[in-house]
């Protein structure tokens, strides 16, 4: 069986200023979605699921249907304040959805096979689909998941602090847990972060999470009990967030199985900032002119 995409598009881009997901970065208007999904389907993914905001649903099967149209299946799921909710009244003063994890929560209904999932403004590499799809094709199961790690030094923006998921891997590469580092820079050859404590060093090839999750689709069953237990916690809180490393670490504490860290050689890179979209362009251009895509990635 091929294994699922899952892509989150929700997001509401606050930091970058406008609708990131759909801009154009490549030579023809390529998003770095279309880089996604394209390494994606030459690693043996079958289908790609989008979870998107219902309001611009129409400009998402305007810029990927026609294209992707013969080639993979896609399947759209939205994501709102409402959305698996079930009893649970949502408090009139929230205005955005529940995070990570609740994205990945509704599209339970359209996925029934192993499946990874990664952010939609993320570029992420072909080495990391190719190595995803080989676990999730050979190695997943409810006990066994795993995320793609990315070195630290090659994930930084020069146009501000970054926040990074920081991975402790024991010996059998195995995730122990995931510290999210806010303000995290580099400094000189070394790389450090700032909490109200001051400044701290991260050891400079430390490996972190990009949101790039392979999963069994046995996780959705935790990711429910445990997202009516967050509402019921801190539903009313209006700007409460449940993502995934918060599902991951209880999968690892409560002894459900293993996630793996895979190590990647992939270089990513983002637009974390509007800055940092010529960046981006010239890393494609030279993953293009390097022979890693085709100046016209779907051949029109």
């Amino acid at each position: 069986m091929k294994p699922t995409l899952l892509i989150l598009a929700a997001g509401m881009a606050s930091r970058y200023g406008s609708m990131k997901q759909t801009e154009g970065f490549g030579p023809n208007g390529e998003t770095i979605m279309d880089y996604s999904i394209y390494d994606a389907i030459r690693a043996g993914f079958g289908k790609i699921v989008f979870v998107i905001r219902k309001d611009f649903a129409d400009a998402f099967e305007q810029v990927f249907e026609q294209k992707l149209q013969g080639k993979v299946e896609t399947k759209y799921v939205y994501q709102s304040l409402d959305s698996m909710v079930g009893d649970f009244a949502v408090p009139e003063t929230r205005k955005k959805p529940w995070g990570t994890a609740h994205a990945v929560l509704c599209a339970k209904e359209v996925i029934n096979e192993p499946f990874a999932v990664i952010n939609a403004d993320d570029f992420y590499g072909r080495d990391a689909f190719e190595k995803a799809a080989i676990f999730l094709q050979s190695a997943c199961n409810p006990e066994l998941h795993a995320i793609i790690g990315y070195d630290l030094s090659k994930t930084l923006s020069p146009n501000g602090t970054v926040s990074r998921g920081v991975c402790e891997v024991n010996e059998q590469q195995e995730l122990v847990s995931i510290t999210e580092r806010t303000n995290i820079y580099a400094e000189g050859e070394s790389i450090v972060y700032e909490d109200t404590a001051g400044k701290h060093e991260v050891p400079y090839h430390s490996s972190v999470s990009m949101n790039f999750w392979c999963f069994d689709d046995s996780i959705f069953y935790l990711t429910k009990k445990m997202f009516a237990q967050f509402l019921n916690s801190f539903g009313q809180e209006e700007k409460s967030e449940f993502f995934i490393p918060l599902v991951a670490d209880t999968y690892i504490k409560d002894e459900l199985g293993a996630i793996k860290v895979i190590p990647t050689s992939s270089l990513w890179f983002g637009v974390t900032y509007k800055e940092d979209a010529p960046g981006v362009q010239a890393s494609i251009d030279a993953l293009i002119q390097s022979g890693q895509y085709p100046a016209s990635l779907w051949g029109e």
